[in-house]
């Protein structure tokens, strides 16, 4: 069963939906953490941003090579000022796009799109590392 364009659009649409949504958590919460871990948990939110704008970069650039139109709102954004809770977001977050890169590669590869699909791959690895670093920062401080 070949994946439509559409099908293929929508769901990079959603993809980046979530990318815009990755931006403003990182951002919000690195200006909104506060206590005694602050200046860290502020630096690893704020490294994260550059890794999470280049995606959206990317498939907005992809959404118009295949003649869509990218979406211009995140998704919706869990505000919290609690340092544990802002991480634990972060890993649902990373979690839930991982699970959604994975399906999206299938998706470009049936489609015929191995370009895509490769640099899904790659985005694959960058969102694992995001979740596993949130992961151990939980362990260390909050675990």
């Amino acid at each position: 069963m070949s994946v439509e364009t559409s099908t293929l659009l929508d769901g990079l649409n959603v993809d980046l939906a979530h990318e815009y949504q990755a931006i403003v958590m990182y951002n919000t919460y690195a200006a909104a953490v506060t206590g005694i871990h602050r200046k860290e948990l502020q630096a690893f939110f704020l490294e994260e941003v550059a890794d999470e704008f280049e995606h959206a970069k990317f498939l907005a650039d992809k959404i118009t090579a295949l003649g869509g139109t990218p979406v211009t709102s995140p998704a919706e954004v869990r505000f919290t000022t609690d340092p544990r809770e802002m991480l634990e977001s972060v890993v649902k977050a990373e979690s839930e796009t991982v699970d959604r890169y994975v399906y999206r590669m299938k998706q470009a590869q049936e489609y015929g799109d191995y370009g895509l699909a490769s640099t899904l791959d790659a985005m694959i690895a960058d969102e694992t590392r995001h979740k596993e670093e949130s992961e151990k920062l939980l362990r260390g401080q909050w675990g």
